[in-house]
């Protein structure tokens, strides 16, 4: 993954296979393409394929972006994504599945919705509060 010189995420880094929005999205979902599922298999698509289209599918009518990378550094808890928001905590989760997609975009609705930048824990879905492995903050200035 690239940050670009403010810290940001760079567009370069993702697949660029959302549609091009015309305001900037809420929320950005990163999915790691290369996770596999809990057998290792090396099947395509990969289970971490299948759980980005499935975050597609439950964003399409969202102001969510969905990018892929190759890697997250998550490999001991399998599937895993990040939710990122422009000046606000970035979240990254492992023990995902390939039908977690729909929980994710919930995930990153509530995310969007927070006045303080911070994703609420009440409101998440069990396996956002279950498979949190790191919470990151915003870059210091």
């Amino acid at each position: 993954m690239v940050l670009d010189q403010d810290g940001g995420f760079s567009a370069e880094a993702a697949d660029g296979l959302s549609p091009p929005r015309v305001m900037a999205p809420d929320v950005t979902i990163v999915v790691c393409t290369t996770c596999r599922d809990a057998t290792g298999s090396d099947a395509r698509p990969s289970a971490g394929e299948l759980l980005a289209e499935d975050a597609r599918h439950a964003a399409a009518q969202e102001n969510i972006d969905i990018r892929t990378v190759e890697c997250l550094g998550n490999c001991k808890r399998r599937l895993s994504a990040a939710l990122l928001r422009d000046g606000c905590w970035s979240y990254v989760f492992g023990d995902l599945t390939p039908q977690s997609g729909s929980d994710l975009v919930a995930g990153a609705k509530l995310f969007a919705m927070s006045t303080d930048g911070i994703l609420p824990w009440r409101d998440r879905p069990d396996c956002l509060k279950r498979g949190l492995v790191a919470r990151i903050p915003p870059p210091m200035r």
